[in-house]
């Protein structure tokens, strides 16, 4: 009997599951969970740590309202409604907010250590920077934090709608900015940097505009960057153009600066440097900072009618700024240093002034004086030191016959000394210091000058008459006294005039006018003129509390001798001279009266005194012993190999 076969075991399949089918499925699952996680993610939960990061390097409080980053090769991190704290003793809570600020952060260069910021914007930013209370102390901007590692690598920055502030309460200073990035030149170059706003620099008023025309580096200190600003603070107007580093600090910076004004007395309270008054300028060279010394280098322009150039250096470090400058001007003209005495500049046909210089010269007019009487502000004379030397090549001066000037004045704690100051004079030159101590209530002032070789002929502006005179003129002044303004100073000064010429000629004509021979006039008026010899001429006068008295007077000639006495009052303006005339020729029309000079200095008066004719006499008997002081002697020229003829008799 056949017995059925058993049934075979079933197959079992052996199917091998591929490696990168289970990846794939382990990364779709990743994706998946890193995009739950990422739209379930908050970015605020980094707020802290960041807060607390910058908190523990700056020493201020850090609040970021809301904090989110975009990511990528180039990641954005935004933050909105952020708030900076201030230095506690700052005028306000927070030195720095923002609606939103904006960076992008290249993410492989950080792996490296490099902080790549390719762009900041910054939306409606509000900054305050506040100078320290005590002169000396870190502003707002120091953080007590240090930064270290590499520095931060900005290309580019953008704000929109900004303000800064600068307060610096001790100074007098609050400048209010808006800001905002103007337009690039090209695409991806950076924005300029668009300000504009106003407010006081050490209590002036003052108006500014301008931009940046570079990337701003604010994290690297020690990188310049170009700006163009252009102010104006009253009259006073100044555009500069150059490199600033650090801009908070405002420590190192060369720009072009071009200056201009109506007076540069206005720069005082901008700068703290006193300078006399002036007519209106314009000055263009290159401003230089180097932490505690500022430079004016290579500057050219005009002040008033004349030219000026030179260099001026200003070091702040010390107790009071000290100036030092060298100054040159072709062409001086001579009204445009009415300011250093306390007067106005001329103010007529084709002179330049300020309208407030020509209302002070219309009122100056009408008074019955001429010597300034503008006192000097002691508190100008003692807030600086100076050392400044100016030369001026030719000086216009159509009522003086000026030729050129040198000038070395010196500033020292109130003490102020002009040594020398020096005048080419119609040919010749007066040579004179001056001392000026300002540290006393009263000013006391003492000059010293010396007139050498000054030519008679050149004195006289019409050629006609410079024709008929020649003669060196020399001689002395020394004066002192007390008093805040040229007036006061004048006023009350002691001490002695003697100027003094030998021999040389003069116009007939001129001497018979003075002698009022009115027969010898009108003849050499009609028929000619001719030369007469010159002995010798002299003035001494002694000078007490402002009036000088004639010690000694005369002019001597072979033709006519005149003998002078009386006095001049500085104090009152007022002359009282009378000069003697004798005429040592024959004339039956000779008045021989004596001349009286008279009237005021604003207002002289020039007439025969025919009370005085009785006096002939006691004149004669003078003749044989006048002479001049023998001071007077070695100052006056007589000419090549020539004795002056001033000691003998001249009666003859």
């Amino acid at each position: 009997m056949n017995t059925p076969a058993a049934p075979s075991a079933p197959r079992v399949s052996r199917r091998r599951h591929r490696p990168g089918k289970r990846w794939l499925v382990a990364a779709a699952v990743l994706l998946a969970a890193l995009l739950v996680l990422l739209a379930l993610w908050d970015w605020n939960w980094f707020k802290g740590p960041v807060e607390r990061m910058v908190q523990a390097r700056t020493g201020r409080a850090l609040h970021i309202g809301n904090l989110d980053v975009d990511l990528g090769r180039t990641s954005t991190l935004r933050a909105d409604r952020i708030t900076f704290a201030n230095a506690g003793w700052a005028k306000r809570p927070d030195m720095a907010r923002a609606d939103r600020v904006e960076i992008d952060l290249r993410l492989w260069p950080l792996l490296r250590g490099s902080v790549q910021l390719p762009e900041i914007r910054l939306v409606r930013p509000d900054i305050l920077l506040q100078a320290a209370p005590q002169p000396g102390e870190p502003g707002n901007w120091n953080f007590p934090g240090g930064g270290g590692g590499q520095p931060l690598q900005l290309k580019r920055l953008r704000v929109d709608d900004g303000k800064l502030q600068f307060l610096d309460e001790a100074g007098r200073t609050d400048v209010r900015l808006d800001v905002r990035s103007g337009k690039a030149k090209q695409p991806g170059a950076a924005p300029p940097l668009l300000l504009e706003g106003e407010g006081r620099w050490r209590g002036a008023s003052f108006t500014v505009r301008g931009g940046t025309e570079s990337p701003l580096q604010l994290a690297d200190s020690g990188h310049p960057f170009r700006l163009h600003l252009d102010g104006h603070a009253g009259a006073t107007h100044a555009v500069a153009s150059g490199t600033l580093t650090n801009p908070f600090q405002l420590q190192v910076f060369d720009l072009e600066f071009r200056l201009s004004g109506q007076d540069l007395e206005d720069l005082y309270p901008l700068i703290g440097i006193a300078i006399p008054s002036s007519p209106p300028y314009r000055l263009d060279g290159r401003l230089k900072r180097d932490h505690e010394v500022w430079r004016y280098e290579g500057f050219s322009g005009q002040v008033g009618d004349s030219d000026l150039a030179g260099d001026v250096r200003i070091d702040v470090a010390g107790e009071r700024p000290r100036l030092t400058a060298n100054l040159v001007s072709r062409r001086l003209d001579f009204d445009d240093l009415a300011g250093f005495v306390g007067a106005q500049p001329g103010t007529g046909g084709g002179e330049t002034a300020n309208p407030e210089q020509k209302a002070r010269a219309t009122a100056q007019a009408a008074r019955p004086t001429v010597l300034p009487d503008t006192p000097y502000d002691l508190g100008k004379l003692r807030a600086m030191d100076a050392d400044v030397r100016w030369k001026a090549h030719r000086i216009n001066s159509p009522s003086l016959p000026l030729d050129d000037m040198d000038a070395h004045l010196l500033l020292d704690d109130g003490l102020l000394r002009l040594e020398p100051l020096d005048f080419g004079v119609a040919g010749g030159d007066i040579r004179s210091t001056i001392r000026m101590d300002a540290r006393r209530p009263r000013i006391a002032t003492a000059l010293d000058a010396s007139v050498r070789g000054v030519q008679l002929g050149q004195l006289f502006p019409d050629a006609k008459l410079a024709e008929q005179a020649s003669g060196g003129i020399g001689g002395q002044v020394r004066l002192s006294g007390t008093g805040n303004s040229i007036a006061a100073m004048l006023g009350g000064s002691n001490g002695n005039v003697a100027l003094g010429m030998g021999r040389g000629h003069v116009g007939n004509l001129l001497m018979e006018l003075a002698g009022l021979d009115v027969a010898e006039s009108l003849k050499f008026l009609f028929t000619g003129d001719k030369q007469i010899p010159l002995r010798c001429t002299f003035a001494d006068f002694g000078v007490r509390d402002g009036l000088m008295q004639a010690q000694s007077l005369a002019f001597d000639t072979t033709d006519t001798l005149v003998v002078g006495e009386g006095s001049v009052s500085l104090k009152r303006e007022e002359l009282d001279l009378l000069l003697r005339p004798r005429p040592k020729d024959k004339s039956i029309l000779a008045l021989r009266s004596p001349l009286r000079i008279g009237g005021t200095f604003k207002d002289p008066s020039f007439r025969p005194d025919f009370k005085a004719l009785g006096l002939r006499g006691a004149v004669a008997l003078t003749l044989g012993s006048i002479a001049p002081p023998a001071a007077l002697l070695a100052t006056i020229e007589t000419g090549p190999g020539k004795d002056a003829d001033c000691g003998g008799h001249y009666a003859k």
